[in-house]
């Protein structure tokens, strides 16, 4: 074992202990893979990351992203919070403005807006499960059929079960059936638009009320943004009950939502609300047709590791 440097970092909000936590390894090199496992479940939060010397020419860095059950290709949360934790440990990008992280899904570039940070959605692959599968996956988390509006099987590295229900108020109120979901084999992500807030005098006295009245959070969760969709993650199958902020997730939810006419081409999505968590995820699709999601991030631990 020797000393190495080491953050732990807030993704998905600006303001500490609010969003995702990701620990980070700024020095991977010599680690075999048994022992980035291990100090994954140790840390035994949803991923920790390991950052290595890129072997692609274009690349600034690459990453290994492990949970406590095993190794992905791709993870949003974990791209934001390690390229936030190199950049604030003296990383220089090779074009300016631009970093371009490698992964196991290949190369995911990110773009700087200020201190927050987006990366470009990887590519998508979806299809439409098994009404069979379907009526199991809705029934495992407690859904009527007539609750779901669509769904998708999504994957863009991470395989996610994608649901879009009748209103935010129903994913809040999911109470899941984890060990079923875990026999199914299935990561469940779940999206909801909150309804129409009426401002009228009869109701609200400021728009700002009305919207927490609405959506019915607690008042330090209120930072008075228009939230545009409400999402949670469910991934028994990896160790995980559920996830705070999820940024594959939503990146692969914005590539169907979108497409599919079921959200505009920029939104705010919020995750984490029934965990005590207040994760904001900002949705984009350019010009290009490249879909964006973006979030800030805040080091909540600095020092050292003995790995």
């Amino acid at each position: 074992m020797r000393s190495r440097n080491f953050k732990q970092v807030d993704v998905f909000t600006a303001t500490p202990y609010r969003g995702n936590p990701l620990a980070v390894v700024l020095d991977g090199s010599d680690l075999d893979d048994a022992a980035m496992q291990r100090f994954a479940q140790w840390t035994n939060l949803s991923e920790t990351t390991f950052l290595l010397p890129p072997t692609a020419p274009s690349a600034d860095y690459r990453v290994r992203i492990f949970t406590p059950g095993g190794e992905l290709p791709f993870a949003g949360h974990p791209t934001i919070g390690s390229c936030h934790a190199w950049l604030q440990a003296g990383g220089k990008p090779k074009v300016d403005g631009l970093v371009v992280q490698e992964c196991g899904a290949g190369l995911v570039p990110l773009r700087r807006n200020g201190d927050r940070l987006a990366f470009a959605a990887p590519p998508l692959k979806r299809s439409a499960p098994s009404p069979a599968l379907l009526a199991k996956v809705a029934g495992a988390l407690g859904l009527k059929a007539q609750q779901i509006v669509a769904a998708q099987v999504l994957d863009n590295g991470p395989v996610w079960f994608g649901l879009l229900v009748d209103d935010a108020d129903a994913v809040l109120q999911l109470t899941p059936d984890h060990r079923m979901l875990k026999e199914l084999g299935v990561k469940a992500g779940i999206a909801g638009v909150p309804a129409a807030i009426d401002t009228s005098p009869l109701i609200g006295r400021s728009n700002r009320e009305a919207r927490a009245f609405g959506n019915r959070k607690p008042p330090e969760y209120d930072d008075g943004a228009k939230i545009d969709l409400e999402v949670r993650a469910f991934a028994e199958p990896i160790g995980v009950q559920e996830d705070p902020v999820t940024g594959s997730l939503n990146a692969s939810l914005a590539e169907w939502l979108i497409a599919d006419g079921h959200m505009p081409e920029r939104y705010l999505a919020a995750q984490g609300q029934c965990l005590g968590r207040a994760g904001r995820v900002y949705i984009e699709r350019d010009a290009e047709g490249k879909i964006w999601v973006g979030g800030d991030a805040v080091t909540c631990i600095d020092g050292k590791v003995a790995l």
